[in-house]
């Protein structure tokens, strides 16, 4: 395994070309004032190593991947442990969206996520990091 992999941090996998997911990931490095998260885009290199330690094909899961540790989250339980480990003041409140069936808020994700290029939608290559927040990216 790659010596970049082997980190403390929670590592965030997300579609480098989606619009909505690069807002997405700038958010969480704004509000990620533990530095909890590392970043990678899904068609990195880190990204390609990552699917191969954990074996299973990221691109054909269409959807956020979060690794925390041995445990690998995806869709709206992703969605929202990243939320909750942001540290903000509301993140308390993001324990009622698991009150919500897990069935119910994945079939939303998926929606979201199949309609997300059409909505929002998207680049031809990967976000590059500015300077100040390229450590926080796997590449």
């Amino acid at each position: 395994m790659a010596s970049f992999l082997n980190r403390q941090k929670d590592i965030i996998l997300f579609d480098g070309v989606c619009n909505f997911c690069n807002r997405y990931i700038n958010y969480i490095i704004v509000y990620d004032r533990a530095n909890k998260f590392s970043f990678a885009p899904l068609q990195s290199r880190a990204a390609s190593e990552l699917a191969q330690q954990h074996q299973v094909n990221f691109n054909e899961l269409n959807s956020i991947v979060l690794i925390s540790g041995d445990k690998l989250l995806t869709q709206s339980e992703a969605v929202l442990y990243i939320l909750k480990n942001l540290g903000t003041w509301w993140s308390p409140l993001i324990n009622l969206g698991y009150l919500i069936p897990g069935c119910i808020r994945n079939r939303l994700y998926k929606i979201f996520a199949n309609n997300r290029y059409a909505l929002l939608g998207q680049t031809n290559s990967c976000m590059l990091p500015t300077e100040e927040v390229r450590s926080k990216f796997l590449i």
